[in-house]
């Protein structure tokens, strides 16, 4: 079926983008997706992987903030997702910020949003979790409550509620619209945290992976923090990274001022430096995930060779419509044989490796090779 978004888009660019937004979801929770996106294909082979014990059948995956109340995890998935992620949810219902707080820069392929954690709460989501049928993965953002006194006490009730319900749970702890909730990423807060969730994990939903996200604006000290706790807390893998609240001075737009985090195609290098980064003070360790700035296969396949096991996008479903999943897909399958992976996971931080040989044609290599002083 052809791309019929190019038709769509004009309507949705003359409303606000907040509202374009609730128009998105209700239009995929009739499930009109497909008419736009067309029927998804059948995932190339080498797509697939196996992580934390699921079977992920490509590595493309929609960011947290997309389907805040897990209204439409399913309708993503059918758009040809491998991966759906619901939330950030808050144990309690909130509104957010005041509006507007959606603000698109066109000109520079990028959104600003200071939404604020709105969420209709836990106990919708944990009823439609409950409801929807367990095929394809679906991961759950947590957050705390923006007037929360314990924010701990969040994430242990989010942790513990939704148990099994979660193919993996993602702890937020970077979304600059919640104040003080960055501060949370500091080694010993953070470290205090992640350990009380991981023992609440084992003992609600004990093989359910627990990821933790992080901001991209982060010092070089609180960078190598965040490695180092890794193994020390026994979380599972690491998002990176939320929206930034830096301001390129190569952004266009009018809106470029606005307040709140910053995401699309300004963001692209500088979280796919600090995935990076993050891979190699990890040692290729731990499971990453790459956001941030993702438009195209080219960009999801520099996440996977920079350490990106999975990849996830947002902002430029805003810009180039659903049917951007199944380009990245089949994009990213013909880099994989160029460049003479059999599969996906022998790209996943091949940026760091110096290998031995050039693989033959079809034959699986990953980033055990000789690694690289860079």
């Amino acid at each position: 079926m052809p791309d019929l978004f190019p038709l769509i888009r004009p309507l949705l660019r003359a409303l606000p983008a907040e509202t374009a937004h609730r128009v998105t979801l209700t239009a995929l929770g009739w499930g009109l997706g497909g008419l736009v996106a067309g029927r998804a294909e059948p995932d190339p082979p080498s797509l697939r992987q196996s992580l934390w014990g699921r079977d992920f059948p490509n590595p493309i995956g929609v960011a947290a903030g997309f389907d805040k109340d897990a209204l439409v995890p399913d309708a993503l998935l059918r758009l040809g997702c491998g991966f759906a992620e619901t939330g950030t949810v808050t144990p309690r219902p909130q509104a957010g910020n005041p509006r507007p707080r959606v603000f698109r820069l066109d000109e520079d392929r990028a959104v600003i949003n200071r939404l604020g954690f709105n969420n209709q709460g836990l106990e919708p989501t944990l009823a439609r979790l409950q409801a929807r049928p367990r095929s394809g993965i679906v991961g759950v953002n947590l957050g705390k409550n923006r007037d929360s006194e314990d924010a701990v006490a969040d994430y242990l009730d989010g942790v513990q509620r939704v148990g099994r319900l979660a193919d993996y749970f993602v702890i937020n702890v970077s979304s600059p619209n919640t104040p003080g909730l960055r501060d949370l990423q500091r080694r010993e807060i953070l470290g205090d945290l992640l350990r009380q969730v991981v023992v609440a994990r084992d003992t609600e939903a004990a093989a359910v992976p627990l990821l933790v996200k992080i901001a991209p604006d982060l010092t070089a000290e609180e960078r190598a923090d965040i490695a180092a706790l890794a193994p020390e807390t026994g979380i599972d893998g690491i998002v990176i990274a939320n929206t930034t609240i830096a301001r390129p001075p190569s952004l266009r737009s009018l809106h470029a001022a606005e307040a709140g985090g910053l995401s699309g195609k300004p963001l692209f290098a500088a979280s796919t430096a600090l995935l990076a980064e993050i891979y190699r003070l990890t040692e290729g360790k731990i499971p990453l995930i790459g956001v941030g700035g993702v438009a195209g296969a080219a960009d999801a396949y520099a996440k996977i060779r920079a350490g990106a096991s999975l990849v996830q996008l947002y902002t430029a479903l805003v810009f180039e419509g659903p049917a951007l999943i199944g380009r990245i897909k089949r994009g990213l399958a013909e880099l994989l044989r160029r460049d003479g992976f059999a599969s996906v996971v022998g790209a996943v931080g091949a940026d760091h490796a110096v290998p031995f040989s050039r693989p033959l044609p079809g034959e699986s290599r990953g980033p055990l090779f000789e690694r690289s002083s860079g």
